[in-house]
């Protein structure tokens, strides 16, 4: 007879704390790679099929509650016969915890305090400043005086001093947040005192949201910053073995007559970039700096940057991929599904990436409702006959009740669409072709 020979455990990637759109997404692409630990409230409200009860542990994703959460997975790789190769996460609330859990396997994932770091708004800032890292000057603010007095206190310094030249207001946003949700633009007292109390009572509302609720937890609540005008850039990222490989990089269209910071589209390949004075990898260099000062040595990182006077000047990053409509359209524009990249990056497998100049020029546009009530119809057929659309990608049905900003910042927000750019396509356009392409749908509100 023959000696028996162990049976050799399932390994999984544990996602933590990622939404169902994300997990469905996962289970196609890349099926039997991944354990979801996803939160029970998320999965009672998903439309999304569930995975397999083999594949998703149900626990609150609550970084105070960790000893729960390690339970919960090691009961469920002794039921399953699993073992975790890899921690990744996707969404910005959930990677303390993925932190913390990585951690105790002693698997690689950004430290507890990287991910503080970077979170936080303020304390990034404060840190880049410490560190020589070209960013927004920025303070924290308790009251509407506070924010006049940083806004004047600004526009007081010597041009000369200033990093990022003349003043041109300043921006208030929640210390810990996403996106463009309670960030406002102020350029006037009026607007500084008005702006504070929406965002301070905005903050309130929100108290409940693990995403803003964190901001009272940790005592850091609205921060003060200089307002930086130029163009802006998303980008991804790869840091590891104390250098950086940019993944992609995207230039951001805002919208014009919207709450501030709302972006129209998404645009790859981003026009290029030049820096007087500064070497052909000085962006690596500048996004590496950023990345060591924070404590992150080894992730897959989003940034935003602005550049200003020729120069880049960071705004955000966390240890994360870009998501929104960033996911499809490097699928679309590139075949680079940058969910399954993570999943290779976090069992430190090989990684095949794009380069510069392997994404066809194209355009994400988002879609929004024109005001809020109940999503009564929306139409795409128009944009159907256009042989450039590639992708429409549809989030909300019939029904579907919206509240516009700054009550709510995602109800109004409908899907994308993906659109492949003319070879002649004209960079000063931009606007115009982004608002061309979401005016060709239809949509009826009640």
């Amino acid at each position: 007879m023959k000696d028996s020979l162990p049976v050799p455990r399932d390994g999984r990637i544990l996602v933590v704390g990622t939404t169902p759109d994300y997990v469905e997404w996962i289970t196609r692409a890349w099926p039997g790679r991944a354990l979801f630990l996803t939160d029970p409230d998320l999965r009672r409200r998903a439309e999304e099929p569930c995975p397999s009860t083999c594949e998703e542990i149900l626990c609150p994703v609550d970084p105070d509650r960790i000893n729960g959460i390690r339970k919960a997975i090691g009961v469920h790789l002794e039921q399953w016969g699993q073992a975790i190769t890899g921690v990744a996460c996707f969404d910005c609330e959930s990677m303390e915890a993925a932190a913390l859990v990585a951690a105790g396997l002693s698997l690689a994932y950004p430290s507890v305090e990287a991910v503080r770091n970077s979170r936080d708004k303020l304390r990034c800032k404060e840190i880049w400043q410490n560190s020589g890292v070209n960013c927004p000057r920025s303070t924290r603010v308790d009251s509407p005086d506070q924010v006049m007095e940083f806004m004047a206190g600004l526009a007081a310094m010597d041009d000369m001093t200033s990093m990022t030249g003349i003043n041109e207001g300043i921006v208030l946003k929640p210390c810990l947040g996403s996106g463009s949700e309670l960030v406002f633009c102020c350029t006037t007292d009026e607007e500084c005192q008005r702006s504070f109390n929406i965002l301070e009572q905005g903050l309130l509302q929100r108290s409940t949201i693990p995403l803003f609720g964190e901001n009272a937890a940790q005592g850091s609540l609205i921060a003060a910053e200089e307002l930086i005008q130029g163009t802006e850039f998303s980008c991804d990222f790869i840091v590891e073995n104390n250098a950086v490989t940019i993944v992609r990089t995207t230039r951001k269209i805002k919208a014009a007559g919207t709450p501030f910071g709302t972006i129209l589209g998404y645009q790859i390949p981003a026009p290029p970039m030049t820096y007087p004075g500064m070497a052909a990898d000085g962006l690596e260099d500048l996004l590496l700096r950023g990345a060591t000062a924070l404590g992150i040595e080894r992730g897959i990182c989003m940034v935003d940057f602005i550049v200003k006077d020729g120069k880049p000047v960071l705004i955000e990053m966390t240890p994360r991929p870009g998501g929104d409509c960033l996911p499809f359209l490097l699928v679309e524009s590139g075949n680079l599904d940058i969910l399954g990249l993570t999943l290779d990056f976090a069992e430190k497998k090989p990684l095949i990436l794009n380069g510069p100049g392997g994404f066809k020029p194209s355009m994400a546009v988002r879609i929004f409702t024109p005001g809020g009530g109940t999503l009564r119809r929306i139409d795409f057929s128009r944009l159907q006959l256009r042989s450039d659309v590639k992708k429409i990608h549809l989030m909300r049905k019939p029904g579907h009740r919206v509240t516009m900003p700054p009550g709510d910042y995602d109800s109004w927000f409908l899907g994308h669409v993906i659109v492949e750019l003319p070879h002649d396509f004209q960079e000063h356009s931009i606007d115009e072709f982004c608002l061309g392409v979401s005016s060709l749908v239809r949509i009826e509100m009640e």
